[in-house]
């Protein structure tokens, strides 16, 4: 410590702010650095697929909502329940608009939907984990 104050003593003002210059420098880089890494993980975790499969079912609704990001939702009822409860829904958004204006006819019937389970969506991709990709007429 008291070499560092000789050594501050001894520097002129223009060597001082050089120095702190060359500190904020290397801080930012650093920081923005960091910032970036850590933007790209939040990223990788929020988009990253923890399951897949099918459901199959009665496609009960499916709809365009949202006040500023418009999304896709939809409801299905699961078979092997004649009563429809929390427990035989399957709430699910769709993942584009192809998907969901192919769905709109489909409504009412027994269809098997693709999807994609992902840890923690971002506001824009839907109201939950479940990203249906695909939905098809079951016979």
């Amino acid at each position: 410590m008291l070499t560092f104050a000789l050594k501050l003593r001894n520097m002129n003002t223009e060597e001082i702010k050089t120095k702190a210059k060359s500190f904020g420098k290397k801080v930012l880089l650093m920081a923005s650095i960091a910032a970036v890494v850590l933007f790209a993980i939040y990223y990788f975790y929020r988009t990253y697929t923890f399951s897949e499969g099918t459901r199959s079912g009665i496609l009960v609704k499916i709809s365009k909502k949202g006040n500023i990001f418009k999304t896709y939702e939809g409801q299905l009822h699961v078979g092997g329940s004649s009563i429809m409860n929390a427990k035989s829904v399957f709430d699910f958004s769709v993942a584009d608009e192809r998907t969901y204006l192919e769905s709109q006819n489909l409504e009412g019937k027994d269809v098997k939907i693709h999807y994609e389970q992902k840890n923690n969506t971002f506001f824009w991709q839907g109201d939950t984990d479940y990203l249906v990709n695909k939905i098809e007429l079951v016979q």
